[in-house]
């Protein structure tokens, strides 16, 4: 078994105009981690090594494999000396009956690249058919939209002494930050993050706010939706995929958060319109 730090010091030289030193740095630790179903290889996930339990329980049910925390019966590390010792293995054995082989159109035992997911496994079909639209009230103030990325931000301890992570934080609609997860991955954080309010039985989540560091794709939504999220908020970009996926499903997706500035792609309609004194709206 290898060690659950998530960070490591290594020598490397340092530059400056014509001129190197030697210095220790803190890198970011990018290790595979097998989640097993049964016993049975699900899938290889490149983590940050952290919470790897939160990350199976939280992949399980962004992926439709289980609905509450009642489907868990046990979470284990796997203790077998014929692995390789950098491969850390997780078996969950569920009370639901799920069963990969059984399961039609179940791909199993591919590869989770930290950067890119699952890379497209779900469909927008597989999710329309999979997961009903979001039926929520939440309507965002504005105000409390601008104050996410400076609270997410100042959590991100392991960022801070690397800057090799994302993050991902769920916020009450009122701004305040209740879980942050950090990985080499988004789509792991917002695993995390969603497997630790699994765990913690806060679930529904339809009236709270997902943030994410980096861009949004198709699969942070795709998570966000099974979570029943509301609204997820993202420091850079959406994509195409992800935009129509969050219109769809009712879902309010913002990118390019920054400062007093944000970009509402779809569900304009979950930010709340602040007007002025005279009647005149202040957020278009």
């Amino acid at each position: 078994m290898t060690s659950q730090q998530p960070t490591l010091k290594r020598k490397v030289a340092r530059w400056q105009d014509c001129h190197s030193s030697f210095v220790e740095d803190e890198l970011v630790v990018e290790e595979p981690i097998e989640i097993r179903v049964g016993d049975r290889s699900l899938i290889v996930v490149m983590r940050t090594p952290g919470q790897d339990f939160e990350l199976a329980a939280g992949f399980l049910y962004t992926e439709g494999i289980i609905n509450s925390v009642q489907d868990i019966g046990t979470i284990a590390y796997c203790e077998d000396v014929e692995q390789v010792d950098l491969q850390n293995i997780i078996n969950v054995n569920l009370t639901n009956g799920w069963d990969a082989e059984s399961e039609d159109g179940w791909q199993r035992n591919f590869h989770a690249n930290a950067s890119c997911g699952l890379c497209g496994k779900m469909t927008i079909e597989s999710v329309r058919q999979a997961v009903p639209p979001i039926d929520s009230q939440l309507r965002v103030n504005p105000e409390i939209v601008y104050m996410l990325n400076d609270q997410l931000r100042s959590a991100q301890s392991v960022f801070e002494a690397t800057g090799g992570l994302h993050a991902a934080g769920l916020f009450t609609s009122g701004g305040e930050l209740l879980i942050i997860r950090e990985d080499i991955g988004r789509h792991n954080a917002v695993d995390k993050v969603i497997g630790q309010a699994l765990l913690a039985e806060m679930f529904p989540l339809d009236n709270h706010v997902l943030m994410v560091s980096g861009r949004a794709s198709f699969e942070i939504v795709q998570k966000a939706l099974f979570a029943r999220i509301p609204v997820v908020v993202a420091v850079s970009a959406g994509s195409t995929l992800a935009v129509e996926l969050a219109q769809e499903s009712g879902m309010a997706l913002i990118g390019f958060t920054r400062g007093n500035r944000m970009t509402v792609y779809s569900c304009p309609e979950r930010i709340q319109q602040l007007t002025s004194k005279n009647g005149n709206n202040l957020v278009a």
